[in-house]
């Protein structure tokens, strides 16, 4: 009996454990399951998603064109134009008034669209050298990039400048020639042009045929085939006609004979001169893809999105101070690339715009505020189409993630799910234009106080305040901006705000261990000495003379283009 009760306790305890192994196996089995499975859901969802951004000199056809590519992609169903004076239809992306006043971007749009099964977010920015501090950021939130080039002009200054903060990150670069619809530049001297001043090397995949009055279509080097222009024609109605070899007489009955025959000349240049096209040196940065077409009238615009589409990258991996982070990682990641106030004026919201760079985001999620290092909660978060937005409920790498600021987000602030992590690239700026605001009613300071501290925010402007007099001195790249700040503050904030000249042409951040040298300093430039929006102080200088002079008379001090460098 004894041996009973023994045997059978020892069977049901080893029947107990058998079963507690068997439960945390299949748990251990279906966690991995799970585990295996969001893995697998990302890399799909993430070879899915596409995010560029255009980049070109003013007025060359880049809201434009960016319209005609909404259009095309279903996701707008009637494309608009920067200047739209009869029929107020505006572009989708210059959804700032100032925009549709002056006709010019001047601050990023984020549109995000969904297109043969692609998730594609095409960021639109600012052509203007004076707002370029908002181009240079968003271009570190992208994958690769579309430059246009207006045909009659060629390469011009700010493409140049955008070019290389390209280059800086290996982003690949397509190549639309615009405006062919017009009396344009010979289609080879614009190629010489890009790789002569640009550096990089030319590969059409589609070429002219004529141009202006004379323009007939563009020959798809790929494909073999011609798309035939016809004036008026609306979206993407363009017959596309197929030539089985260059002396293929339909050639001749749809161009005529004398563009036919340039067209053979030119494809016997390309092909002993010209730079065979490779995807591999596409998305190394060291050949540009290039189109010909008319924005404009939609024309060459559908071949460009189809090579887009086959050829573009998928997310790439991020630099962090710590270590490189895969898109494909499961732990959610990102960074905080743009910051606009009032997108909604009813509400005088903030939206702080987040790079995803990894993992798989769900609104109600927290994530780690490596700045502030502490947990937040992401459940106001949204996507764009410019100034439209909905609900958004996921999203992988390559996302932009619109998040809704209580005043604790800024440009630069990275997020991880635990993990401290610093992304890199993020660019700052000194400034080098400056010009003293005051109230036109004096009553209004608190108003004021607020609308310069979000647009510092934002980056539209940095503040300082002079330590002699308290006045508020702005201080930007682009003297354009001070039309635009000054607009922004009386339609957004309701201050209206006189706007004066002071006698400073650059400003440099310092720091000394020696309490003595900086006292000295200080009390000798105290009319020249501010504080930005962090309370740091700067030095207000009047040339890069008096640069100079301080730094070697005040030897024991350093001075900084960015307030980051400080020493702390």
């Amino acid at each position: 009996m004894e041996w009973f009760e023994k045997s059978y306790c020892h069977s049901v305890l080893f029947s107990c454990l058998s079963k507690r192994i068997y439960i945390s196996s299949s748990k251990t089995k279906n966690q991995y399951k799970t585990s295996m499975s969001i893995e697998s859901e990302i890399k799909q969802e993430v070879s899915r998603r596409r995010t560029f951004a255009i980049i070109s000199h003013p007025d060359a056809g880049k809201t434009t064109i960016t319209e005609k590519i909404l259009l095309f992609g279903g996701a707008i169903n009637m494309a608009g134009t920067v200047k739209a004076r009869k029929s107020k239809k505006f572009a989708t992306s210059d959804w700032m008034e100032i925009e549709k006043q002056r006709g010019i971007s001047v601050t990023s749009s984020v549109m995000k669209f969904a297109y043969q099964n692609y998730e594609i977010s095409l960021l639109d920015t600012p052509g203007h050298q004076d707002f370029s501090e908002d181009t240079y950021r968003v271009l570190t939130a992208v994958d690769s990039a579309l430059m246009l080039i207006d045909g009659a002009k060629g390469v011009e200054a700010q493409t140049k400048k955008l070019l290389d903060v390209c280059r800086m990150r290996n982003t690949p670069v397509m190549t639309f020639m615009n405006k062919f619809d017009r009396e344009c530049r010979n289609p080879f001297d614009l190629l010489d042009e890009v790789e002569s001043d640009l550096k990089i090397q030319c590969s059409p995949l589609t070429w002219p045929i004529g141009m202006g009055r004379e323009f007939k279509g563009v020959y798809d080097l790929g494909s073999k085939s011609i798309r035939i222009y016809q004036p008026g024609t609306k979206q993407r109605e363009f017959e596309t006609v197929k030539i089985e070899y260059p002396d293929d007489p339909k050639l001749d009955k749809i161009v005529g004979t004398m563009h036919a025959d340039q067209l053979r000349e030119d494809l016997e240049l390309l092909e002993g001169a010209g730079t065979p096209f490779t995807k591999e040196a596409y998305l190394s940065g060291a050949i540009t893809p290039v189109f010909f077409g008319s924005a404009l009238n939609s024309f060459g615009v559908d071949e460009f999105l189809s090579s887009f589409l086959t050829y573009s990258p998928v997310p790439k991996p991020r630099e962090a101070t710590e270590r490189t982070v895969e898109p494909t990682e499961v732990n959610l990641t990102g960074f905080i690339f743009k910051i606009q106030a009032n997108m909604d004026p009813a509400h005088r919201d903030r939206i702080a715009f987040m790079r995803i760079c990894s993992g798989k985001f769900t609104r109600g999620m927290k994530i780690y505020h490596t700045r502030l290092q502490r947990m937040i909660k992401l459940n106001s978060t949204v996507t764009f189409m410019a100034k439209e937005r909905e609900i958004m409920e996921e999203g992988y790498a390559g996302d932009i993630l619109g998040l809704y600021d209580p005043g604790i987000f800024k440009i630069g602030d990275s997020f991880s799910m635990g993990e401290q992590l610093n992304f890199l690239g993020i660019p700052h700026f000194s400034p080098e234009n400056f010009m003293r605001v005051r109230l036109a009613d004096p009553l209004k300071g608190k108003q004021l106080e607020k609308g310069l501290v979000q647009l510092t925010e934002e980056g539209a402007t940095q503040v300082f305040k002079s330590v002699a007099s308290n006045d508020h001195i702005l201080g930007v790249v682009g003297s354009l901006q001070f039309e635009v700040i000054k607009f922004r503050l009386l339609h957004e904030y309701n201050v209206e705000g006189v706007f004066e000249g002071v006698p400073y042409t650059c400003a440099r951040w310092y720091h000394s261990q020696d309490e003595a040298v900086l006292k000295r300093f200080e009390e000798r430039y105290i009319g020249q000495i501010a504080t930005d929006v962090n309370y740091k102080k700067i030095f207000l200088c009047s040339s890069t003379w008096d640069l100079d002079y301080a730094s070697k008379k005040f030897e024991g001090i350093a001075f900084f283009q960015n307030s980051d460098h400080i020493p702390v």
